[in-house]
């Protein structure tokens, strides 16, 4: 041991090293990676502030493996000072805060920047302004060694039309013609999740993908919150203690967790045996411990609410559905808030029919799953979402799989959504998780149900419409040479009472489950 050399490594120089595990094994996943993590910074910069996001993608071909990209939106813009260290200081971001982002760890957009920088040599340049009379330019590049921005350029020009937003561009080591799929699939299935947005994307064919709002309605941006007493741990606590003004136990319990009220801190308090007075930066370790645990426990805490999350809500999740597909029918359900170890969570689904859903290969579902409006491409039969459709028995909903074209839609929304990698695509089997997922589809695939019950009364009530005006004539003519009468009975009153009736009866079934 004595003869072994120790050192330290900064956290840029950690994920220089290990960029396979936030995904940026090959160049096909880096460059899909690339374009997610930009374009999911640009829609955080719009929807956390209730802006229509207008988000353009030009992708350039430079030769060689080496691309261009660049990503423009019309969010709230970066700050001046901040700029250098949004771009150039790996896990330096505002995404640590209690309340839903597509970003988790500040990572992505560093990540793209730092994989531009050691395939490409390139520094990445950003443009930006909060609607002020400047907008400033940086070319930035990291200091891997000590995870620190480094500026190569700067320059501020005047900003007369009062433009607010970013501009990133970035050169990398790429393989377009293969990631193609994946990135054209990505920018399809975020319009259907994100009908309020504009998204516009230029590949470097020149072709020009493109995906119009259809809606100016946007979900409630998330509220940051305090900690729940169940997702906590003894380092969370002491730290909070270290920042808290709280002279008392019971003062610091009321004003520094979420939902914890005066009568509930005390009752807890009191059974566990602690004083409500004491100073928290007295605690001895073992009653630090005993406190944190005795939280997690305790359940008599109400559970923490989804003010901290963003749902896109059944209205505007069936609007990007039918924009996209166009279903003969579709059903639409969001689960009441939810909570894994003290992280809320609501899961919203649905089950589209008919349109244009294509009827899959035998083996093979049609699925799009959502963690926090992101769409998960990749590991769709390691994520939770295949093990609940899987193993229900959708017979029993009157559902064929193999024989009739259904899409199943899943999203995901928290303040910590339990990824089981870095590179966020696919999500672990939590039993909570796990239960919201099933019974939000068995809500929808019981609307399906009676969908398709309605429509099966329906076709009987057509087929005996049609037998009756196929024999009708008939038995008219046999009725008058069988009285001796000149003329044959009017069926047609008949006729246009059944076809009333069955027209009354099939808008009415329609109308009820939808």
């Amino acid at each position: 041991m004595s003869g072994e050399k120790f050192r330290a490594i900064s956290v840029a120089d950690f994920f220089y090293k290990n960029r396979e595990i936030a995904g940026f094994d090959n160049p096909v996943r880096a460059t899909y990676t690339i374009v997610r993590e930009l374009v999911e910074n640009a829609l955080d910069a719009c929807e956390q502030y209730s802006i229509l996001p207008d988000i353009r993608v030009k992708l350039i071909d430079e030769g060689g493996s080496i691309y261009r990209l660049k990503v423009e939106d019309n969010g709230i813009g970066i700050p001046y000072e901040q700029v250098p260290y949004a771009f150039g200081q790996v896990l330096f971001g505002s995404k640590y805060t209690l309340r839903q982002s597509r970003g988790i760890f500040g990572l992505g957009g560093k990540m793209a920047v730092l994989y531009g920088q050691i395939t490409a040599h390139s520094e990445v340049k950003v443009t930006s302004s909060q609607g002020g009379y400047e907008k400033y330019t940086f070319e930035l590049s990291i200091n891997i060694q000590d995870n620190k921005p480094i500026i190569r350029r700067k320059e501020i020009k005047p900003n007369p039309s009062r433009w607010r937003g970013t501009i990133v561009e970035i050169r990398f080591e790429g393989d377009y013609a293969r990631a193609k799929p994946k990135i054209v699939e990505y920018f399809k299935q975020t319009s259907i999740i994100l009908p309020y947005a504009n998204l516009f994307f230029i590949d470097p064919d020149g072709i020009l993908y493109r995906f119009d709002r259809v809606t100016n309605v946007m979900p409630k941006p998330p509220q940051e919150v305090k900690p729940h007493p169940h997702g906590i741990d003894i380092e969370m606590v002491k730290r909070m203690i270290n920042m808290s003004r709280s002279s008392t136990l019971l003062d610091f319990l009321v004003n520094n967790f979420h939902r914890v009220g005066y009568a509930t801190a005390l009752s807890f308090l009191k059974s566990i045996k602690m004083d409500p007075k004491v100073d928290p930066r007295n605690l001895k370790v073992e009653e630090l411990v005993k406190l944190v645990n005795k939280m997690k426990e305790y359940d008599k805490f109400r559970p923490p609410d989804a003010q901290c999350l963003s749902c896109i809500g059944t209205d505007l999740l069936r609007i990007g559905i039918v924009k996209e597909f166009q279903p003969e029918f579709v059903a639409v359900t969001q689960r009441p808030p939810s909570a894994y170890s003290g992280h809320p969570f609501v899961v919203e689904a649905a089950i589209a029919y008919g349109g244009r859903i294509p009827l899959m290969p035998p083996d093979e579902i049609l699925v799009f799953r959502y963690a926090n409006k992101i769409p998960l491409l990749y590991d769709l039969h390691s994520d939770v979402t295949m093990k609940v459709i899987k193993k229900i028995n959708w017979k029993n909903y009157k559902m064929d799989l193999t024989t009739m074209p259904f899409a199943f839609f899943v999203h995901i929304c928290s303040t910590k959504i339990p990824y089981k990698t870095v590179g966020k695509e696919f999500i672990a089997d939590k039993p909570e998780v796990e239960y919201e997922i099933e019974w939000a589809l068995k809500t929808c695939a019981r609307q399906i149900r009676a969908y398709l019950s309605k429509k099966e009364k329906i076709n009987v009530m057509q087929k005996r419409l049609s037998i009756f005006e196929k024999y009708f004539p008939m038995i008219s003519q046999y009725s008058m040479e069988l009285s001796g009468e000149s003329k044959p009975p009017n069926y047609e009153k008949v006729i246009r009472r059944l076809q009333s009736h069955a027209k009354e009866n099939g808008e009415r079934s329609i109308i009820k489950v939808n």
